[in-house]
């Protein structure tokens, strides 16, 4: 299997191709991290979001994918070694983000979740709330600049600065900074959020993008992908879904040669883990096929 390097030099981004043999998925997510190294793993579950943020001593979770894909994610927080997790970020209650989250609780130590101010009727919701007060782990809803810190992973809270009718919009949306590196995790903002992202002055700019929304038509405006200028993305979406994810016209995008992404997809590459030592951000080769 081959790896991209991604080195960052100044304003300069140099590409550079090594050669690793035998190396699956499963094995790069368990290899050992060094201690100025962090791991982020958008996991493949389907029709769904779940991220794990890893590092040799702490471990952040962000979403858990649908109550079908419960089993699959606890497997591969297991072949990573995870056995305790710092925090866990239910970005917003929509079953395809928080059905696993549940399972998650009950089976693993929870040091803290992160949840928008927003509640919801459906059993799922429900099940989540019951497992964490069984535990008797804090809830804290964020605001707009707060900071969190497990470790050396530390993010700031840019969404949601208000208070939406949908909860997509609703998404907490966080943005990861380790050195010269830096990542954002938008859940399922859509247009709305965005600019008020964009109008809140906070720091946008990162090199690599969790596309919002599963890369819906809804998601990802020209102005907001102009502010986070993002070298890399990542579409989470379950292969042939029924909502016809990721949108032809949010492909076209993130796409243009003028913007240089290199796009990767859980539907078509699988789970996608991407490592940074805060001055360099090591990708998986690109399948070749969809995006």
């Amino acid at each position: 299997m081959y790896f991209l390097v991604m080195v960052k030099l100044t304003k300069r981004i140099i590409f550079a191709v090594l050669s690793l043999s035998l190396i699956i998925t499963a094995a790069a997510a368990a290899a050992p991290l060094a201690s100025n190294e962090i791991r982020v793993h958008y996991i493949d579950v389907g029709q769904g979001d779940a991220i794990l943020i890893q590092s040799a001593q702490n471990a952040v979770l962000i979403d858990g994918g649908d109550t079908k894909a419960h089993q699959a994610l606890i497997d591969y927080l297991r072949s990573a070694e995870v056995k305790d997790i710092d925090y866990v970020i239910a970005t917003h209650p929509h079953a395809d983000h928080i059905g696993g989250l549940p399972r998650v609780v009950k089976q693993f130590g929870v040091r803290g979740v992160i949840m928008p101010d927003v509640v919801h009727t459906s059993g799922t919701f429900e099940k989540l709330i019951a497992a964490i007060e069984k535990k008797g782990i804090r809830i804290t809803v964020p605001k707009v600049g707060d900071a969190f810190a497990a470790g050396i992973i530390k993010f700031t809270v840019l969404a949601p600065g208000k208070k939406f009718k949908d909860l997509n919009n609703m998404s907490v949306v966080v943005r990861m900074a380790h050195g010269e590196t830096s990542f954002l995790f938008t859940g399922d903002a859509e247009d709305k959020s965005e600019n008020e992202m964009l109008k809140s002055r906070q720091p946008l700019r990162a090199d690599v993008l969790k596309v919002g929304h599963h890369g819906s038509r809804t998601s990802t405006t020209e102005d907001f992908l102009d502010a986070v200028r993002p070298s890399v993305a990542v579409i989470s979406c379950g292969n042939d879904n029924s909502y016809n994810h990721p949108n032809k016209e949010t492909l076209m995008k993130l796409g243009r040669p003028e913007r240089n992404i290199a796009l990767f997809r859980t539907d078509a590459d699988g789970t996608v883990v991407i490592t940074t030592d805060g001055r360099k951000i090591t990708l998986p080769v690109k399948k070749k096929g969809k995006g």
